[in-house]
Parts: C-alpha cells; structure tokens; sequence
C-alpha cells in the first residue's frame, strides 16, 4: 500500500511540475554542451572561434546581387500556399536564412553537427527521448524584443497547426514542449520520433510570438515577416525583386557560429522569366553571381569581354567524398503506365547516356548510378553487407539480384544514339511485361498505345527530353515534350499532375527524415511533398526507419546502403549525370574565403571587397 502511494504521489508531483513549467531534474547521463552531432562527436571544441570555412576577418559592407528564375507572390516560406513561389532568401539552403533563425547552426565542414546559435547550450540523453535547449541571453528579434521559451512553443505550435507538412508531421512526434527554467526549454518526445529528431527540431524556424498574426497565417502575404536573423526584409516587389538589408543591431553578431557569415549590407535577389535573360543581365553586371550547372554553357558560353578582362572570376569547387546531387527523368507511379517496375527498368535503359553525353555536354559528365553516388553511403558496385541483409531480410523481393551482389551498372550504349542490341534487350522486358508492338505504335496489356507527356520548365530541359524521346519513339512509343512557365510549372508539380518530370535531389552525407518526404509512403498522397515518383513501399519505409534509428556509423552506413539498394531496384527515375565540381562565375570584386566547405561553395560567407570596414 505505502509503495502504490508513493507512486500516486510521485506521478502526481510530475503532473504538477509539467502544468506548472517548473524545472525537471535531469537525467545523470545528460550535461549542458556547447554542439551535437547525428553520430559520434562534433568536431569543433567548446572554444571554437569560427568555422574552417568561414572567413571571421571578412569585410563587412558593400552589396551582392543574386538572380533566380520564376517569381514569388508570398513572403511567408513556410505554408502549404506559397510552397514553391515564396521569396528567396529568408529561410533559404542557397543564399542563407537572412531573416529566420533556428536554435542551433548547421557547421557545413561536417557530415551533421550542430553549435549555438538562438541557444547557446543543449542537452539529450543517450536515448534522445528529450531535448533541452538554454537560450542564449542576447537572442532578440529585429524589432529589440528579447527571444523567449514562450516564442519557441508558440513556434512549433502554430507550425504544426498552419505550417508546411513536414511541420505539421514534427508536432506529432513531440509530446510535450516544457519551460524548465529561465531561458530553458525541453521538447519530449513520443515513440513515433527517431534519433535524427532531436537534430530537425534545432535547426527548425523559430517565429516572434507577438509579431506573428495567428489567424491569418497560413495565407500568402507581402507584409514584411520579423526574424531573429542578421537581414529584415526591405524592398519587396513580387515577381520582380526582393532586398534585405543588414540589421546593425542584428544581437549574434559576436557568436563563433556566425563568424564570417552575413558580410553584405544589402542582398538583392532578382527574379527572371528564363535562363537566358538571366544569364545576359549577369554579362551586363546587373547581377553578381552566376552558378552554372552545364559543362557545354561553362567551356562555351563565359568568353564574354568582362571574362577576357578579369572583371569576371570563374571559379571550379572540387567536391570530395561527398554523394553527387540526383538528376533524373521520374516516373509519376500514380498513373497507371508508370505502374510496373519492369517497364521503368526498360525505359530506363534507353536513356542513350553515352550519345547524349558526347552531342550535348561535351562529354563532361558522369553517369549517375547510385543515390549516394560517390560516398562510402553509395551500395553502387558494392557486394551487400551482413549488416544490410539484416535489414533486407523482410523483403526478400526488394533488391534485384545485381543491386544485391554489386554488379549492377546503368545499361551502358555503343554511342552511336542507334544502338539496337539496347532496344531489343529492352523491347524483351516490355514484351514480358505484356507490351506488343503493331506497326509503328507500341500497345500496353491493356490495348491502348503506350504513350506519355514528359513535363519539362526550361529549354535545356526540353533540350535533354527531345534527345530521349528520339530513343522511345524508335520502339514504338508516343511521348510528348510539354514546356510550360515557371508559375504553371509549380502548380503541376505540387499537385502531381504529371506522366514524367526532371528533378534534381540533393544530397548529403547524413540522409535522415527529408527522406520520408522524398520517398515514403506517408507522403504519397499529400500535396507539396517532394515524393514527386509517387512512391508507397513497405521496404522503402522499413530502410527509412533503420537510417533514422542507427545509433553507430557502421549501422547507419549499412542502412543507407540498403535503401540505396531498394531505391535502385525500383527504378523510379531514370538517372542522369553528374560531376564533382561545383562552377560559379562572379564580379571580380566579390570575393570568397580560400577553404571550401565539405558541401562545396557558401554564399553567406562571400564578402563586397569594395567595403570599406574590416
């Protein structure tokens, strides 16, 4: 009886110090540190300075100019409505978060490690069951107003409520959000959460409580958002350009985290309608920076007189070690002639990777066969581990047999962009799929042509399509080359209304829980994921969740590995090309620090040598 009372007692005492925001002793195995890393260590000791990559004795000043094609009609980057036309730049992979801040920052020199920022110390257990974050004590937003525990919950309430559906998927996997302390606050999470959890919710956006509108926030607006963030957003307008200027009050300004980052006192981002405008407005110099992602256009294209004069730099980033982006022709699998995996495999191999690298690019590219090509992640012409059987084991039919054993290979042509031992190896996968051809048209099991649209938004792309429908038609296929504008573009995208598409997916060496928005079943029949092939497989979703609970690097390695395989079993793109360089050509007197990042190029550390501070 006494032992059941204290029990009641203690239970009930917990209750009350969880209502009541009142601290939790934590756990013995738990102690404030300064970074956290996925696996492992973080690299950085408490007493780092800056990143290896970042230059802290950077010019501050001056002005940069970046050019993007499309346009934007909200300024909010994270609801469903405006989740592929909101403004660059505010919560941005490329050009930084210049309004926005998360609780932690991502060190780009390491695979995922994570230092102060809005906190300055965190705290987990072994089990990552919870997470305590102890805010930093100069963190304010633009506007002077100190950064609170109740701005955190507020946060990820109403993200989970109004926000994006990843948002939305983060809140249910937290069970409790605590105010533990001054300036300290605790996410507890419930079984559905994995040990990358505790990672996404420290780099997730934190939003001003009382410069937020709670009813109207998941509708576009061009009302200018408030951050934390070193830039506030300054001259909008949509469709055409948006600027954010310097906050000289900016409160992180001496943290070792952003050291060297947020160098310019104005960003511009210019929006263009197309490529090739884009291009000539950065020859006239009215934008700064140009990345070229085409071999042909970077040996053909920047011979231009400010190139000749050094006015323009061209610069080459060599990447090591880590996995090359996927680019691929996908297959929409909700429509039902994408449905087979036997016919994607087929239109796979008549992709004549050799012809068309050789006609159009130059012969600079690499064929992409893995989803983690060139890193120690790829299962690429790797025999399968003891470890990945384990985990394939359930399913014995997901890994075809080459995949399994390391000898697979994207079908390889003779060049010639005829190659007919090709098309009848394919035309013989077709047939067994029940696939017949009469005359000229190739019909489906069911009767009726085989015939598909492939969706394409610019003229390179096009380009690319017209070049691999010149393969299909020869057996017999109706495939028709569709390019519509940016704004249609991302409509039909979003909402899935396509036969095939061109995507690129990046890539990293710590794939965690993008992944179930890329390739799980969850995200198959919610609008604006990134699941644009349509996938919903048990194996891919076991293979999700083995990478997401590894506790050690040789575990995690060997789960992604096995999805690696499964992901190239099912032939759901038909993979393109890559290479290991990064290209960006920029105005001579916008410079860079000389160490690159582990990930390549950073433009938050770039700096105006035309400023006049140091």
């Amino acid at each position: 009886m006494k032992i059941r009372i204290f029990r009641h007692i203690t239970a009930t005492l917990m209750t009350l110090l969880l209502v009541l925001h009142l601290p939790l002793a934590p756990e013995a195995n738990a102690e404030p540190v300064h970074g956290i890393a996925m696996h492992g260590e973080p690299e950085l000791p408490p007493d780092y300075t800056h990143f290896p990559y970042a230059n802290p004795d950077a010019r501050k000043g001056g002005s940069i100019t970046y050019g993007v094609r499309g346009t934007y009609d909200s300024l909010n980057p994270f609801i469903v409505k405006s989740i592929r036309t909101t403004a660059r730049g505010s919560w941005d992979a490329t050009f930084g978060r210049l309004t926005f801040e998360s609780l932690l920052f991502r060190n780009r020199d390491e695979p995922f490690s994570l230092y102060g920022l809005l906190a300055e110390k965190v705290e987990w257990p072994d089990d990552r069951k919870w997470i305590e974050f102890t805010l930093n004590e100069k963190a304010k937003w633009s506007d002077g107003t100190p950064v609170t525990v109740e701005d955190i919950i507020f946060s990820f309430d109403l993200l989970g409520e109004k926000g994006k559906p990843n948002y939305r998927n983060y809140r249910k996997k937290i069970d409790s959000i605590v105010k533990t302390g001054p300036g300290k606050v605790r996410f507890n999470f419930n079984d559905e959460a994995d040990r990358e959890f505790p990672m996404i919710i420290a780099v997730s956006p934190i939003l001003p409580k009382h410069a937020t509108n709670v009813e109207t926030f998941d509708q576009t607006t061009l009302q200018p958002m408030i951050g934390s963030g070193p830039y506030v957003m300054d001259q909008i307008e949509p469709g055409k350009f948006i600027t954010y200027r310097r906050n000289p009050d900016y409160w992180g300004e001496d943290l070792p985290s952003r050291q060297g980052f947020g160098n310019f006192d104005k960003v511009t981002i210019e929006y263009f309608r197309t490529d090739t405008t884009m291009f000539e407005a950065f020859k006239k110099g009215i934008i700064d920076v140009y990345p070229e992602g085409s071999p042909s256009a970077w040996l053909r294209d920047f011979d231009f007189p400010a190139v000749k004069s050094g006015d323009v730099v061209k610069d080459v980033f060599k990447l090591e070690g880590t996995p090359a982006p996927l680019q691929g022709f996908v297959f929409n699998t909700r429509r039902k002639v994408f449905e087979d995996r036997n016919v994607r495999k087929a239109l796979a191999m008549l992709f004549d990777f050799e012809w068309i690298n050789r006609s159009l690019y130059y012969g600079a590219y690499q064929r992409t066969a893995s989803f983690w090509h060139g890193s120690e992640l790829s299962a690429y012409q790797r025999p399968v581990g003891d470890i990945e059987l384990d985990y394939l084991k359930p399913f014995p039919d997901a890994v075809s047999p080459e995949v399994l054993n390391g000898t697979y290979k994207p079908q390889e042509s003779d060049g010639t962009g005829r190659d007919r031992k090709v098309m009848r190896k394919a035309y013989g996968i077709l047939v067994k799929a029940g696939f017949k051809r009469n005359g000229s048209t190739l019909y489906g099991p069911d009767g009726t042509p085989f015939s598909f649209e492939i969706l394409t938004q610019n003229a390179g792309q096009e380009k690319l399509a017209i070049s691999y429908r010149r393969t299909l038609e020869k057996l017999g296929m109706q495939v028709s080359v569709r390019t519509v504008d940016s704004a249609q573009y991302q409509r039909r995208t979003q909402s899935y209304d396509y036969d095939m598409v061109i995507k690129t997916y990046s890539a990293s060496l710590s794939p965690g829980i993008e992944q179930i928005w890329r390739w799980g079943s969850r995200s198959r029949d919610v609008e604006g994921t990134f699941n644009f092939a349509g996938s919903a497989d048990p194996a891919i979703d076991a293979m999700i969740n083995n990478l997401l609970q590894a506790r050690e690097k040789q575990e995690f390695v060997a789960a992604v590995r096995a999805y690696d395989r499964v992901l190239m079993s099912g032939h759901y793109i038909v993979p393109l090309y890559h290479t290991d360089e990064q290209w960006v050509a920029r105005r001579n007197y916008i410079k860079r620090p000389e160490k690159t990042s582990l990930y390549g190029y950073q433009f938050e550390t770039w700096w105006d040598d035309r400023a006049t501070s140091n």
